[in-house]
């Protein structure tokens, strides 16, 4: 204990007695601030790092316009005037649809004399201008086009002259997630004996489907994955897809209701269309019960729309070959809510419910979400497992946050 003429130095000052005036900090004194806590070679990595982008800079300066990832040819070789000539030279062409091809007949002629019509002819109907009936150009051949095929023709004599691919909505275009998910079978906790499951009725048809064609039997089309919301349905649908390298599409059921009559199933088939275009394609519904409700008269007519959609929808899945590249994956919270015509075999063949993840899926998650954070190696997941028994994957995912 201090002695008492030593008290007053630690009593606080009042309001009204004069306290010591508060120096600033000088430079030097900053410069010191700063430097505390860095290491020795701070400085000079920074100085480091200063000089190589400013020799990056330089290089980028010098070489200038260079070769993009596009497939454009360096500079030196671009020839703008020929390109131009070209482009001038150049007709347009008018966009028509091949409605019906006519076959070339082939009457007996006598010897030495051959029949000048000897080659097919097109039905081609121009939007809002009339039909005509005309030949291909010279470029091409009979095998390059098909009935209902959309087509380029030429705006004087009406010759197809560029088969075009099919118009699909720039909508179901942006449902394409990525050409191929970055989520593989380690990245999801909890679900060990769903991916099982889906390894065999998605991913086995996709990469060894003579396996099928040898026994004589057709894979199923269609897989319901059912549970809570949170429980890894989505995730396991995109590890599939990385492993099967096929194009993953996904759709929400709400996108599909649309207001004007018939526009929902147009872009049903519009997506269908464009997966097939694809080299592999998995097409996931996540929230089906938004389109494939059971069906009911109420008297209002207002979910005529939805049900023409979901006839579509089902009209779909009969249509594509089971044994194609073309799997198509459904999830719902509800599934007593869905229709029967929807659920039944040949249509949805296998039925997956993802539940709460058990003491060591909750341990699993846990684990895979912390390989990237900075936490002690002994930390024992099991007993924290223990503090959340009716927890989601989406709910552990969120604990560092």
């Amino acid at each position: 204990m201090p002695p008492k003429e030593d008290w007053d130095k630690y009593v606080a000052p009042s309001e009204d007695e004069p306290q010591d005036k508060i120096t600033p900090l000088t430079e030097g004194d900053i410069q010191v601030l700063k430097t505390y806590g860095t290491a020795p070679y701070a400085d000079s990595l920074k100085q480091l790092e200063k000089d190589l982008k400013t020799i990056e800079e330089r290089i980028k300066t010098n070489q200038g316009i260079k070769e993009s990832d596009t497939g454009l040819a360096p500079p030196h070789l671009w020839d703008v005037l020929g390109d131009k000539q070209r482009m001038s030279e150049e007709q347009s062409l008018q966009v028509a649809r091949c409605t019906k091809i006519i076959e070339a007949t082939q009457p007996q002629q006598p010897t030495g004399i051959q029949n000048a019509d000897t080659k097919s002819k097109y039905v081609i109907n121009i939007k809002q201008i009339a039909k005509f009936v005309v030949g291909l150009g010279e470029r091409l051949s009979p095998t390059d086009i098909e009935e209902g095929m959309r087509v380029g023709v030429d705006r004087h004599k009406y010759e197809i002259q560029l088969p075009l691919p099919p118009r699909i909505d720039p909508s179901v275009t942006m449902m394409t997630v990525e050409e191929k998910p970055d989520v593989t079978y380690n990245d999801v906790g909890g679900c060990k004996e769903q991916i099982e499951k889906l390894r065999e009725v998605v991913e086995l048809p996709l990469l060894s489907p003579e396996r099928f064609v040898k026994l004589g039997i057709d894979p199923p089309k269609g897989i319901l994955l059912y549970g809570p919301p949170g429980t890894g349905k989505t995730l396991c649908a995109r590890a599939v897809a990385n492993r099967t390298d096929a194009t993953f599409i996904r759709v929400i059921g709400s996108e599909l209701v649309q207001k004007y009559v018939g526009e929902g199933a147009r872009m049903v088939r519009e997506l269908f269309e464009m997966a097939r275009t694809k080299k592999a394609c998995i097409i996931f519904f996540d929230e089906v019960d938004a389109i494939g409700g059971a069906r009911f008269d109420d008297g209002a007519g207002g979910d005529n729309e939805v049900q023409r959609t979901m006839l579509e929808l089902i009209t779909q899945l009969d249509g594509f070959d089971p044994r194609g590249n073309i799997k198509v994956m459904f999830a719902t919270n509800r599934p007593n809510t869905l229709d029967p015509a929807l659920l039944r075999p040949g249509r949805i063949d296998r039925k997956v419910e993802f539940s709460l993840p058990d003491l060591e899926g909750r341990a699993n998650i846990f684990r895979i979400h912390s390989k990237t954070m900075s936490v002690e190696k002994d930390i024992r997941w099991e007993l924290i497992s223990r503090l959340c028994p009716n927890a989601t994957g989406a709910e552990l995912r969120s604990f560092d946050k």
